[in-house]
């Protein structure tokens, strides 16, 4: 198969850009799972965007540039800032339905604004607290009815498609993919091709993210030559709900917008001895906090208090919460929700310019997967969906002015070592045994508070499994779930390789054996390139 783009991921990111590109050109669109099944599915909160008349996009720029730590690229952050009204317009238009104070009129001061962790304002457009799914739900049924997309469900990306220009450098042309549900690979060529494959929150032993985020997209630029930068700020969400039987379950930082208290499980509310902003204060110094008390008390978890808030109220604007707490025996109402940190949002990912270009020819990246400049050491609540919706769009406005220089898109074959028969079933059970001590080791020694000595145990265990994964991948059946083990252990040692490198403490990245920001010598990003001392991580 070949096409114009050919796009890896179906949330907001890839959605977006699919149906602007298509205006130009034929889309394929290939997921791993189903099309609605994305991180983008899962964001409760909303989209942040200075509509409020107390707000502004200089407050929001602040609020931005201060949750980053020095660290953002202060163009883009402005940039993203200033075209959120119409970016949320276009959503609009598409059929997204945001909840209003009043129903009956279309002015956008009727939009009921939450406020999150890290925001002076409340500047949250969401719907009800299943922003998200309402998103999904509207642009892939906008994808499925365009005549000039295909969607391929069930697909997983296993490499970038890539060749050298006459020139030597590097230049992406389609992917190889596996179909999951019968194992068989097929390569697509494309003129240019777009990652928008979401996180590595598997990457953690405990994650808010569902199982596709496997970091795929980092492992497979990484592979074909790409940059990746920043992957030492992974952030921790303060609140997930903590239940043997809930699985991933996020509590919106919006409960603490509307008033949620922090709590020990003795009732003492602790949050003002951490911060002057107590629990609206930004997420990585909340989930340093509970991850604090929990260590000093030996607790297992701590507690969200509403119960202080009128019942009727947290009904209404939690609805989903409510009721998934609901069901695991947890009243809103009238106790205390339990709740603890889990790996949430990959803050750096895959290099790009403001237009999405990775530094590969023919590769963009968009959305979680890609380090934009925007996070910083640190993301601000509520800005990821925007990111990935303004950044989709401008990739493909980029694409659409660049069309006719691009390269046609050309036909292959897999590799052999893609090929083989399905596995068998002894293979699958040495893939779920690694799988397991990565995300173990990472969430023990590359977790919410890291130190040295962790850290280089991390890597030197990372690469005895890194060993162990290249010898199935060359020997073995390729499958689904060794294609993701290789990616999870590539993504894991970029992860420690970027906070080795970073011998400070700064937003998401804190070290107990460098305590202290440095301004002097890492107020920049951390690039990774092979060659620069990391082609081993191949």
């Amino acid at each position: 198969m070949t096409t114009d783009f050919l796009v890896l991921g179906s949330g907001l990111g890839g959605l977006a850009f699919a149906l602007e590109a298509a205006e130009a050109g034929r889309v394929v669109v290939a997921t791993k799972r189903d099309a609605n099944e994305s991180n983008t599915r899962y964001a409760q909160g909303g989209i942040a965007t200075a509509l409020g008349q107390d707000d502004s996009f200089e407050l929001h720029v602040e609020d931005t540039l201060h949750a980053g730590a020095g660290l953002c690229h202060p163009d883009v952050v402005d940039l993203c800032v200033r075209s959120a009204p119409e970016n949320l317009r276009w959503l609009i238009d598409k059929g997204v339905s945001f909840t209003k104070l009043s129903p009956d009129t279309a002015l956008e001061e009727s939009f009921d604004l939450g406020r999150e962790g890290g925001h002076s304002r409340r500047r949250v457009l969401h719907a009800e607290d299943l922003t998200g799914r309402e998103v999904e739900r509207v642009l892939v049924e906008r994808v499925r009815a365009h005549p000039n997309v295909t969607l391929l469900e069930q697909r997983m990306g296993l490499d970038l498609w890539h060749r050298q220009d006459p020139d030597g450098a590097p230049r992406v042309q389609g992917a190889f993919l596996i179909d999951r549900r019968d194992g068989r690979v097929e390569a697509i060529g494309a003129r240019a091709t777009v990652l928008a494959t979401g996180g590595a929150g598997k990457v953690y032993l405990y994650t808010s993210n569902p199982d596709v985020a496997t970091g795929d997209g980092v492992a497979m630029a990484w592979r074909a030559g790409a940059r990746v930068a920043n992957l030492e700020f992974f952030q921790f969400h303060p609140t997930c709900l903590y239940h043997p039987q809930a699985k991933s379950f996020l509590i919106s930082e919006a409960l603490r917008g509307e008033g949620g208290i922090l709590r020990r499980l003795d009732g003492t509310a602790f949050m003002s001895s951490h911060h002057a902003d107590r629990e609206m204060a930004p997420r990585d110094v909340v989930a340093r906090a509970i991850d604090h008390e929990m260590k000093r008390t030996g607790d297992d978890h701590v507690a969200l208090d509403m119960t202080h808030l009128d019942g009727a109220f947290l009904e209404q604007r939690f609805p989903n919460i409510f009721q998934t707490c609901l069901d695991f025996g947890v009243d809103l109402r009238t106790e205390p929700i339990p709740v603890v940190p889990a790996a949430h949002y990959q803050c750096g990912g895959v290099l790009t310019d403001a237009d999405g270009r990775s530094t590969v020819r023919g590769l963009y990246a968009v959305g979680e997967v890609a380090a934009t400049g925007l996070h910083g050491a640190n993301r601000l609540a509520s800005n990821s969906l925007l990111e990935a919706l303004v950044f989709g769009r401008r990739a493909a406005a980029d694409l659409k002015s660049r069309l006719r220089d691009l390269p046609e898109p050309v036909t292959g074959e897999p590799p052999a070592w893609m090929t083989r028969v399905a596995a068998r079933d002894a293979e699958s059970v040495v893939v779920s045994q690694d799988w397991e001590e990565v995300r173990r080791l990472m969430w023990n020694y590359v977790g919410v508070v890291r130190s040295n000595r962790r850290l280089f145990g991390a890597r030197r265990r990372l690469d005895v499994l890194a060993q162990e994964v290249r010898d199935y991948v060359l020997t073995a059946p390729l499958t689904p779930d060794l294609a993701e083990l290789r990616n999870l252990v590539t993504v894991a040692r970029l992860i420690v390789e970027c906070a080795l490198g970073r011998a400070e403490s700064r937003g998401l990245h804190c070290n107990v054996d460098y305590p202290d920001l440095d301004d002097a010598r890492f107020r920049r990003d951390t690039v990774l390139w092979a060659g620069r001392g990391s082609g081993q991580l191949m």
